[in-house]
């Protein structure tokens, strides 16, 4: 995708939801952190569940300690991976308040170097909770970024990078959000619905589907 291209997808994903904001549900850094580490091969709709007892209960380190992980293993029973989420839980809640005073560290080698937490969670953390203009490439916006043209790459990383160089400087605060948004509701992996598509004509896939298509219920190809 050419640069001008790529100034007007974001200017329209911009126009379209000025402020968009993490459909994970939190009150502050560390209930934010918790809720990206859950969210690992999970939806947000099923870790808001899940954690609107945890949170309550619990919002922060020390609190999150004193419940055990076997507590912590009953709120999050109904996600995936839940008992290795569990002990991640507590082992980095441990960790924030031996080495970091109990707050969640604004660096990422101190967020990557705590259980449970990879590049993408620590990307969401600095971006959602510090204003950090990271970019946090999960599965929607792999596939949003190699299926239109916008940063086609072979892993999430290597989108990661094209996007950072790509994204206009004014955009990428929001950027990972629009994408995640627009791969989670418009752009969507089995049938994209590129009728209601706002970037259509900017975008590269050669499959795009029709209004008939969609009410068809056709899906796609790989992208």
């Amino acid at each position: 995708m050419k640069r001008a291209a790529i100034e007007e997808f974001f200017r329209r994903l911009s126009a379209a939801d000025p402020e968009p904001k993490t459909e994970l549900e939190y009150g502050n850094p560390y209930t934010l952190l918790v809720a990206v580490v859950l969210s690992a091969q999970a939806t947000d709709v099923g870790v808001n569940k899940a954690t609107k007892g945890l949170f309550a209960a619990a919002d922060n380190p020390a609190a999150m300690v004193a419940l055990g992980e076997a507590t912590v293993r009953d709120f999050i029973k109904t996600i995936g991976l839940y008992k290795n989420k569990a002990a991640n839980v507590i082992k980095l809640s441990q960790i924030l308040l031996d080495k970091h005073g109990g707050e969640v560290p604004r660096d990422r080698e101190s967020l990557e170097a705590l259980p449970g937490v990879g590049r993408k969670t620590a990307n969401v953390v600095l971006n959602v909770a510090f204003g950090e203009p990271t970019i946090a490439v999960d599965t929607h916006i792999f596939r949003v970024g190699n299926r239109t043209g916008l940063a086609p790459g072979k892993d999430p990383d290597a989108v990661e990078q094209v996007l950072l160089k790509k994204v206009p400087k004014p955009y990428r605060q929001h950027a990972h959000h629009w994408l995640i948004l627009h791969g989670r509701y418009t752009c969507k992996a089995r049938k994209p619905d590129c009728p209601a598509c706002i970037v259509r004509d900017l975008c590269a896939y050669p499959a795009k589907t029709t209004a008939e298509e969609m009410a068809k219920g056709r899906t796609a190809p790989e992208a």
